[in-house]
């Protein structure tokens, strides 16, 4: 097909508040290099990550910095500094309309997904990744280029697009915590933030995987949670039993953290993706070693975890809650809108031209 020169989207122009995100409509398109694939958007997906990078939340410092390191440096991305302008957008839906020089696996046309976090291991960090719309251009605008490898067909898939376009880091990320956490069939597990788009994903991976779920949700927000597979409902402010659970799903850590570790049972395991209650914990230490509990941090995710997760999508045995669509140009409202926190399930952006 013939591409145009330029393209509509959102640039992310430093880290701070919404007015950092700038709607243009004279980007230019990108062009595949070699081993490169550009892929036009049909959807993407709104997330925490999108925020936390705008706000310079990924940050390491422990004082609760801003994002800008002691020699002026903005280091608020998921491996340090960004380059500005950047087009977020880890959650894409597209087709494929272009191919760079040696590309053979993937064909123009087809219909695809890839993880936000895409796996780049080396021997001195076998868990190193890149994130789309991070480390380079993600799915906030009409196109966008995505190496070829990191790429997974779902021409077949019988969901929509919205629905595809939901599926990369919420199930995305819950397979890679449920993997490094070894549920399997016939576990207790408990999920913190179940009615997110994360948790829902991690109640109905786990429900799939034979677990019995306990998941931790407000009332408003409990049907959803049960609907998704969960035989149990706690509320937010409720202390789970202790010594109960084989592996505890966390996304929200903060003041509660000590009692998830009490919930586990000897030789647990917890597993986190998220902080949003605050990534600052406490809890005693005589309560995890003395009971042989093992704690997962899951950010990175294997190629193989990933693709089971596809083959799992293309044939129809998950299906993502969709809370509310939006147009790309109005991110702000969108985001806004995921803040509040009101919505059960995933917020989706379309792109300018796209049709739902």
């Amino acid at each position: 097909m013939s591409l145009p020169a330029t393209m509509s989207g959102v640039y992310l122009t430093g880290h701070g508040g919404p007015e950092k995100l700038e709607w243009r409509e004279d980007i230019p398109v990108p062009r595949p290099g070699p081993g490169e694939v550009l892929v036009r958007v049909l959807a993407a997906g709104v997330n925490n990550t999108d925020i936390n990078t705008r706000e310079g939340w990924y940050s390491a410092d422990v004082t609760g910095a801003t994002g800008e390191s002691q020699d002026g440096v903005e280091e608020g991305g998921w491996s340090g500094a960004l380059d500005f302008p950047l087009i977020q957008g880890g959650d894409l839906c597209g087709e494929v309309v272009a191919l760079g020089e040696g590309v053979s696996a993937v064909a123009e046309g087809m219909r695809v997904i890839c993880p936000i976090n895409q796996p780049r291991p080396t021997e001195d960090n076998p868990v190193g990744f890149e994130a789309l719309g991070s480390e380079f251009d993600g799915a906030f605008a009409q196109y966008c280029v995505v190496p070829e490898g990191d790429l997974f067909d779902v021409s077949d898939a019988p969901l929509s697009d919205v629905e595809l376009a939901a599926i990369p880091c919420a199930f995305g990320t819950a397979a890679g915590l449920l993997d490094r956490a070894g549920v399997e069939e016939g576990q207790r597990v408990l999920i913190t933030g179940a009615s997110g788009g994360v948790g829902l994903a991690a109640v109905q991976l786990a429900t799939a995987l034979g677990a019995k779920v306990t998941g931790v949700s407000s009332a408003p927000k409990a049907e959803c949670v049960r609907d998704a597979g969960a035989v149990a409902v706690i509320g937010r402010d409720e202390v789970p039993s202790a010594d109960t659970y084989h592996a505890v799903i966390d996304l929200v850590a903060g003041p509660g953290w000590g009692a998830l570790i009490d919930a586990l049972r000897p030789g647990g395991h917890y597993a986190v993706a998220g902080a949003i209650a605050g990534p600052v914990v406490e809890a005693d230490l005589r309560r995890i070693y003395l009971r042989d509990i093992t704690i997962h941090g899951c950010t990175f995710q294997s190629h193989a975890v990933f693709a089971r997760l596809v083959e799992m999508v293309r044939q129809g045995a998950v299906k993502p809650l969709i809370a509310k669509t939006f147009p790309m140009r109005e991110i702000d409202r969108a985001q806004e809108e995921f803040m509040s926190k009101r919505h059960a399930g995933k917020l989706v952006l379309i792109p300018d031209g796209i049709d739902i």
